[in-house]
């Protein structure tokens, strides 16, 4: 498998592509369409979520796990017994965050890691790489928290690569491949914060 780099992968997210882990094979897509979340007023929050979320029971955090979020990430599910996350990837992407290109959010419950997601920021390009949750809602909690972190900072982009049934319902939609390259080269020039 070609060895990643730092380097590598910022030039790949630069141009739309991302790599995947295939038993050992590195694979590069670009989806066409692309998937992407809102972050306007399209963002959908379904009212069981938004009662979850007000109850308190979980909390998040930013950053503050990042390599463990990445782990769990990787665990075999039920729908995906074998994972593209490889340990060179953890290895990589948590160089790529200790260079503040790749961020978490994290989602507690009583102090234990229960949810979260990673992925990768460019400018105002936020590319979602994967999430996990091992408990009820506790995925889709650190998403919200992250929608609202990449309002607040000024990201134009929320990248999830491929609409699914999951993402559907935040009013997550299809972006032409072509509008997405312009979209993206908009968000490569846009400063951002991350906090």
């Amino acid at each position: 498998m070609t060895t990643l780099s730092v380097e590598l992968l910022l030039r790949a997210y630069s141009k739309g592509i991302f790599p995947m882990d295939n038993a050992g094979v590195l694979e590069w897509y670009s989806p066409n369409p692309r998937g992407i979340i809102p972050l306007d007023d399209r963002f959908h929050i379904p009212a069981r979520l938004a009662r979850t979320i007000r109850s308190g029971k979980y909390t998040t955090t930013c950053d503050t796990a990042f390599r463990e979020v990445m782990r769990a990430c990787a665990e075999p599910r039920t729908d995906a017994p074998t994972s593209w996350i490889s340990d060179h990837f953890i290895d990589v992407y948590s160089e790529l965050h200790a260079r503040g290109y790749a961020h978490s959010i994290e989602t507690w419950r009583d102090g234990v890691l229960v949810g979260g997601l990673y992925g990768v920021a460019l400018g105002g390009l936020f590319a979602g790489e994967s999430m996990f949750s091992r408990d009820r809602d506790a995925s889709k909690v650190a998403l919200v928290d992250l929608v609202g972190r990449l309002r607040r900072n000024g990201f134009l982009v929320l990248d999830t690569q491929w609409v699914t049934n999951h993402l559907s319902q935040f009013g997550s939609y299809w972006m032409p491949g072509s509008l997405y390259k312009v979209v993206l080269g908009q968000a490569l020039q846009t400063a951002t914060r991350w906090e």
